[in-house]
């Protein structure tokens, strides 16, 4: 019989492998402030919050608006747990909390603590009880490693996230019309969403139509759904704490020779960066399949972004599904070049875009799985072609 581990038990697995981080670097305590971080760890979902996570239990910091929460659902599952109320200030309840672990090396998230903070913490734990100090120690990605690969229940929150974007997705398409301001069909999307079962959407929506579907980041604005247009629509949702993307590109009435040809080079390359997503392959190789097929169409100037990112508690985490980077300074590793493994969650997004007729993208959540990789989305792939009454 096959049993699905509780999220205490992942939470006990997360909290090890975190730790084996400690141990490698030296660190008797890790001070995490970054809160997709704390909701890792902890299960706390708030907008506040610090965890202390050393070699023997995990303390959450957080204040009075939280607490009865706390107490009632996390105290339950999270293993070693000791809560701390905030007395009288954040940072003031930490350099106690440090103060009484009596640790000498803490590690402290590089990315994410603030210089000036940091100077103040530094200050405060040079001197503690008995002449005893405590020496504060950057750290990189010792909990986004252990998030790159996600677990049981992450992955069953991603399927569900992933069908209800599907469903959203179809409604959204088929409310399309021309004479449609940008922004308003941006808002019908948000509802959308929400009424669909997401929390929030995850990214401000993307609608770019006509000439603004060549930038690939346009905000959605007052212009107008015309005839001729293409339309990108690029939007995302966030369940269960997990984030999911998508985007689809229609045309208002029926599209010009060239653009179904850039419609077929975009979707040609969507499928071999499909293709290419397995466990041992290089972020990068997907990135090549993709930029390739485009290269192949004459495009390869009009595809100006990565192929993909990665997806879980944040829109944008590693692996960055892009070229090959050199070991460069302030470039994480996993941003670089590492292999796929088991569990990694990423979006397949080629795009292009062309001036004077306008841009393509097409993207899909993909589950990279032990034997290949498992598609997240299924909303179809066709063009779509918004009808339109001519007068």
């Amino acid at each position: 019989m096959i049993t699905t581990p509780s999220l205490s038990d992942l939470l006990g697995v997360r909290h090890a492998r975190v730790r084996d981080g400690l141990t490698a670097d030296h660190l008797d305590a890790l001070v995490v402030t970054h809160l997709p971080n704390v909701r890792y760890l902890s299960g706390f979902a708030g907008s506040a919050a610090i965890v202390v996570l050393d070699r023997h239990e995990l303390v959450l910091i957080t204040d009075g608006r939280y607490l009865t929460e706390v107490q009632e659902t996390i105290a339950g599952i999270c293993p070693a747990f000791r809560l701390v109320k905030v007395d009288p200030a954040y940072d003031a309840t930490l350099i106690r909390v440090l103060k009484q672990g009596g640790y000498e090396r803490v590690g402290f998230e590089g990315a994410h603590l603030p210089f000036n903070r940091y100077q103040t913490l530094s200050v405060a734990l040079a001197e503690g009880p008995d002449g005893a100090h405590s020496r504060l120690v950057p750290t990189e990605r010792l909990v986004e490693a252990v998030r790159l690969r996600k677990d049981e229940i992450e992955r069953a929150a991603l399927r569900q996230a992933g069908r209800l974007l599907d469903d959203a997705a179809v409604a959204i398409l088929a409310a399309l019309k021309p004479g449609q301001r940008e922004r308003d069909i941006a808002a019908d999307i948000d509802w959308r969403l929400k009424m669909g079962g997401f929390e929030r959407t995850a990214f401000d929506t993307i609608v770019a139509s006509g000439p603004n579907s060549a930038l690939p980041h346009a905000r959605p604005g007052k212009r107008v759904l015309r005839t001729g247009d293409l339309v990108v629509l690029d939007f995302g949702g966030v369940y269960d704490g997990y984030c999911v993307d998508l985007t689809r590109t229609a045309c208002v009435g029926e599209p010009s020779s060239e653009v179904r040809r850039l419609y077929q080079a975009v979707r040609d390359a969507h499928a071999a960066a499909l293709a290419a997503v397995r466990p041992g392959a290089t972020a990068s190789t997907v990135d090549a399949a993709a930029r390739q097929t485009l290269v192949a169409y004459g495009l390869g100037e009009a595809f100006s972004h990565a192929t993909g990112h990665g997806l879980g508690l944040e829109v944008h985490e590693e692996p960055r599904v892009g070229p090959a980077r050199a070991d460069v300074p302030g470039v994480p590793p996993a941003a670089r070049d590492e292999p796929l493994i088991d569990g990694i969650v990423i979006t397949v997004e080629p795009g292009a875009y062309v001036p004077g007729l306008g841009g393509v993208r097409i993207e899909d959540d993909v589950l990279v799985t032990g034997d290949g990789a498992e598609l997240l989305t299924h909303v179809p792939l066709e063009l779509l072609v918004v009808e339109h009454n001519e007068r």
